[in-house]
């Protein structure tokens, strides 16, 4: 991974670096449908792993791009403190539904300015 400035270049997790659509749906020559056949992409800094996938860039249990961080794995990290968010316990998912937390949105954390409202 290349830094550039206030970007970072990262791998799409979505097709994990192929450029190509990880689940063949439309045929075997498709290209992803996240980094659009580019293999990877820029986001701006600070970064973390996105929770609610793993990092992945698929939505659990299932074969599409996740809702969280739009198959990219990443997310834009909180400003400020981030502490693990109580509801998820900082998993990003809400309990017994497979959605993402509502509290912190799926990434798993949440700043101590939004945790003293």
């Amino acid at each position: 991974m290349k830094t550039i400035a206030n970007k970072r270049e990262v791998v799409c997790s979505f097709c994990a670096g192929t450029g190509k659509d990880p689940f063949d749906l439309l045929s075997d020559q498709s290209i992803c449908q996240v980094c659009y056949g580019r293999k990877k992409f820029s986001m701006i800094k600070p970064i973390m792993q996105c929770a609610f996938c793993r990092g992945s860039g698929i939505y659990p249990g299932q074969r599409i791009t996740c809702t969280v961080c739009g198959g990219k794995g990443m997310v834009k990290a909180p400003k400020g403190t981030a502490v693990k968010c109580a509801t998820c316990k900082g998993s990003g998912s809400a309990k017994d539904s497979g959605l993402p937390c509502l509290a912190c949105k799926g990434k798993g954390v949440i700043t101590n300015e939004r945790n003293r409202r």
